[in-house]
């Protein structure tokens, strides 16, 4: 990239400058912290996703960074991406909201990789890493927080490695940035081992991180991913799962309150041929659309999440679109002027329902028991968000205030979206039936589980059943 000129002179004489704000904005913050390196390598996309391009990211830079002898942090390479946020402020990419609030997307990407020893460039494949998870972005519109996972289900550089999946945190040497577009954040990519993966599902992202910080091979303070590492940090620290994972589950909880899945529900309670019923939405028919309201809450659910909460209040179902701060307490969340003038409006076209089937494929299966023991006995919720249609399936627990599934109906659905009210007794008897969900063994497929007393059926079914929906 070419060094960035002065623009004031340009602008006093009406001129356009020369690097578009945004891009400017960011080209600032690389060169405060790599000032020697005024043109790094870059992977540029060919064709502008402005342009009708495949690839969100107009660049990404790749510096190389002596790393922090003091810290006893090894040297790398620093990848960061432009064009989650708004580089242009014209609307090309993202609607230009003003200078207030999030530019763009709010964040942009960075990746530190562990610099091999005779290793003169840096590798390109974290490039196409990060343009994956930009396309996850950009198609979903579901922004990333720090403490986030991803799983990925493959080596990140397409290797036998046994970094498979990723975690998100704070870049720790780049600061969030002011453009004119708004603010931008930057969120490292932190490549972890299936077995990191789990225990930040079942505990929280944040707290494997710290973990990780601690134990130099598996990333250090500055989290630097290393492709060659064989080892889990419950490998090299046997205690760190007992002492420190177990002990969080039980005492805090999980913090993951939903994932993207591939899910389905049936409500078992009318007749198929009911127009009302919620067959609509099942395999191998038309499914009902979200409502505008019940997507935007959704996504709050699963956002605020995965941050560190320890409110158990659902977001309150709101025509407006949710800003990105947390409720200050239960009662603004639920008893705010909006959602006090929607709520009333919404309750009419909730259905009770009194019999109901769920279906989900292993992956989405083995995260039941999570959901019971890491989130409902804390008093918290789960969400699946299926991730072929609308489909949407929350668990709530009886101390979850803002749901319209009760305990006189613990089932009840808006559209496509269905919430499961589940009673600590009922979900203690539910743990104890699920307990082979509990192994990483391949599971025998299909297995149900059934409380004909409850009036729930689970099934947990190979994922052929949801990729070819019509066979």
């Amino acid at each position: 990239m070419d060094e960035v000129r002065p623009t004031s002179g340009a602008q006093a004489h009406g001129l356009v400058p020369l690097f578009p704000p945004g891009l400017q904005a960011i080209y600032g913050e690389c060169r405060r912290l790599y000032p020697e390196q005024a043109n790094p390598l870059q992977v540029t996309a060919i064709v502008k996703y402005w342009l009708g391009g495949p690839d969100p990211l107009d660049y990404i830079s790749m510096y190389r960074n002596g790393g922090c002898p003091a810290q006893d942090v090894q040297e790398h390479w620093h990848y960061v991406s432009f064009g989650l946020s708004d580089l242009y402020g014209d609307n090309r990419v993202h609607e230009f909201t003003g200078a207030d609030g999030p530019s763009g997307f709010g964040f942009e990407l960075t990746f530190r990789l562990k610099r091999e020893v005779g290793e003169t460039a840096p590798p390109t494949w974290p490039a196409e890493l990060m343009q994956g998870l930009a396309r996850y972005v950009f198609q979903s519109e579901n922004t990333f927080c720090s403490g986030d996972h991803v799983s990925w289900h493959s080596p990140l550089d397409n290797s036998e490695s046994r970094i498979q999946h990723m975690l998100l945190t704070e870049d720790p040497q780049m600061q969030p940035i002011q453009t004119p577009f708004g603010c931008v954040s930057f969120l490292q990519i932190v490549g972890v081992c299936t077995e990191e993966l789990q225990a930040a599902q079942q505990w929280n992202g944040q707290g494997i991180l710290e973990l990780m910080r601690g134990v130099r091979v598996a990333g250090g303070p500055w989290l630097i991913t290393d492709m060659r590492r064989g080892e889990t940090i419950f490998d090299i620290d046997p205690h760190l799962q007992q002492e420190r994972v177990d002990q969080g589950i039980e005492t805090e909880g999980s913090n993951l309150s939903g994932v993207s899945a591939k899910c389905v529900w049936d409500d078992l309670s009318r007749p198929p041929e009911d127009e009302e019923d919620s067959r609509s939405i099942c395999i191998g028919s038309q499914p009902r659309r979200l409502s505008d309201k019940d997507t935007e809450q959704i996504r709050e659910t699963l956002r605020k999440g995965l941050e560190f909460n320890s409110k158990t209040a659902l977001p309150p179902i709101n025509s407006q679109r949710q800003n990105h701060e947390r409720p200050q307490s239960r009662k603004d969340s639920l008893e705010s002027e909006s959602s006090a003038a929607i709520v009333p409006h919404e309750l009419v076209r909730t259905r009770q329902l009194e019999s109901v089937h769920l279906k989900f494929n292993q992956e989405s299966g083995t995260l039941l028991p999570l959901c019971l023991r890491g989130r409902l006995l804390h008093g918290r919720h789960f969400t699946y968000k299926s991730i072929n249609g609308d489909t949407a399936i929350t668990f709530v627990s009886t101390g979850v205030e803002g749901a319209f599934a009760t305990e006189e109906h613990p089932y009840a659905a808006h559209g496509p979206w269905l919430q499961i009210l589940l009673t600590e007794e009922f979900v203690e008897q539910m743990l104890g039936d699920l307990q082979e969900l509990n192994t990483r063994e391949e599971t025998k497929l299909p297995k149900e589980y059934s409380w004909p007393e409850k009036k729930l059926k689970i099934s947990v079914l190979p994922d052929s059943v949801f990729d070819n929906p019509l066979q």
